[in-house]
């Protein structure tokens, strides 16, 4: 023990010192902004968190003015006379510097929802103490839909931290119908995960067969007798992309799982291809004959079923449809949707979109478009850029209608951030293969090329 003191007494000063604080804000509305990275001369490289918060406690920056490389997806500071953006800070113990950034795109990024980390930097600096892990490293797209009084979150592969293969075979949480109380950072969305008894996030799609089982075209449908069930098409996945096996499954409000119903399509030789699905983001619409309608799509509608679980059952009731392949833009030339959503918006009594562009620039799956239409089925455009990213992927956005009052000019939507299909040479660290929040202000002039006739 006495040998311990004297150790912990000859100790740096600067180990026990506390950390050094650097907040960035968009200098137009002052929130602080997530997803910022400042590197220094000798490559040492922070991220902010949700909080828009970076804690210096490198000892070689200490008391010694230090020059950061700033660099952000659509953010930015003005460039020097040699060219390189970022700016100069004296790091000190307890001290804290504010810089101000230029918002360069439409949308508003509000912040991560899953992954781990989300408050690290704030909380070695003594904030946001409160937040609670949840064991999520990184997760693959998001579907969404209410059922029975709950949101409903479903993502695809999800990484953990014990090991480098996690969970393939879709994780999921709940939250209230509309859990966020404001559409300004720090973001904080408080998922419910559905959990093993090692208190671990679980698979809740063990189907049948080898290999990762992904869903897709996620909601609750009314039965016959008005009961509601939790609905998806499943794949089953081989060789990394391969979809060998298409289904239909629903939720067991016993069991808290997902079990086959129906399967529609196994590869053979002489039915090489998968049929048609409902799958996509759906939507559910309400025709002028009063005929209600599930339309699937990804991101324009391909299938529409009339909106009840007995016909979602049945491919005899199934109506297939052309979807859209290319977007006009307001600069006149047209591009190719990846995917995306659709959502009937009150505020613009419009049908609006969200989507990926196919083979983009900068980014081949990282620019994306806002475009309306005064019908689910189209047509679409002309489109405007609301984001954008140099050299990362941002695919499988998903607008959320249900996040917001009904007749709000506010459009919230996200998107998985990651590597995959890039250009990127590096992984943002705990922010790559995660969920982004992003918002749009249906009211902000940027967006009115788009906007059509009322």
């Amino acid at each position: 023990m006495k040998s311990l003191i004297i150790s912990l007494l000859f100790l740096p000063v600067a180990t026990f010192a506390k950390p050094f604080q650097i907040l960035v804000i968009d200098r137009e509305n002052g929130w602080p902004v997530p997803l910022v990275q400042l590197t220094t001369t000798h490559n040492l490289t922070f991220v902010t968190d949700n909080a828009g918060l970076i804690a210096i406690d490198a000892p070689e920056l200490m008391n010694r003015e230090t020059w950061f490389t700033l660099t952000s997806d659509g953010y930015q500071l003005p460039a020097d006379g040699f060219g390189h953006q970022g700016f100069r800070a004296t790091p000190t113990p307890g001290g804290s510097h504010q810089i101000k950034v230029d918002r360069t795109i439409i949308a508003k990024r509000l912040g991560r929802l899953t992954g781990a980390g989300l408050f690290a930097e704030s909380q070695k600096l003594g904030k946001h103490l409160d937040w609670q892990e949840s064991g999520i490293f990184g997760c693959d797209s998001i579907q969404t839909t209410l059922h029975r009084g709950k949101k409903f979150w479903i993502w695809g592969d999800s990484n953990l931290a014990h090991y480098p293969l996690g969970i393939f075979d879709m994780t999921s949480a709940t939250t209230k119908p509309r859990p966020l109380g404001s559409f300004e950072p720090p973001l904080k969305l408080p998922l419910d995960y559905f959990r093993a008894s090692n208190k671990r996030p679980r698979p809740v799609a063990k189907l049948p067969g080898e290999g990762p089982t992904w869903l897709n075209g996620y909601l609750s449908l009314p039965d016959q007798h008005g009961t509601a069930h939790l609905v998806a098409t499943y794949s089953k996945i081989r060789n990394f992309l391969d979809v060998y096996q298409l289904g239909l499954c629903h939720w067991n409000e016993d069991t808290k799982n997902f079990e086959s119903l129906k399967v529609l399509w196994t590869h053979h030789s002489d039915f090489p291809k998968p049929p048609p699905a409902p799958e996509g983001h759906p939507n559910i619409h309400t025709e002028p004959d009063g005929q209600k309608w599930a339309y699937f799509g990804d991101p324009f509608p391909s299938l529409r079923v009339p909106a009840k679980f007995e016909a979602w059952q049945d491919p005899a009731q199934w109506e297939h449809l052309t979807p859209q392949t290319e977007v006009p833009t307001v600069e006149g030339i047209k591009i190719k949707p990846h995917r995306g959503s659709i959502s009937w918006n009150t505020f613009r009594k419009k049908w609006v979109t969200v989507f990926t562009e196919l083979d983009g620039n900068p980014s081949p799956l990282g620019e994306l478009w806002y475009a309306e239409s005064p019908n689910p089925k189209g047509p679409w455009g002309p489109a405007v850029k609301i984001l954008s990213h140099n050299t990362y992927t941002f695919y499988n956005p998903r607008i959320h209608p249900d996040l917001t009052p009904e007749a709000s000019p506010i459009l919230i939507f996200e998107g998985t951030y990651t590597t995959f299909f890039s250009k990127s040479p590096t992984k943002t660290p705990r922010y790559d293969y995660n969920q982004i929040l992003y918002r749009l202000d249906l009211n902000d002039p940027a967006l009115s090329p788009a906007f059509l006739p009322k």
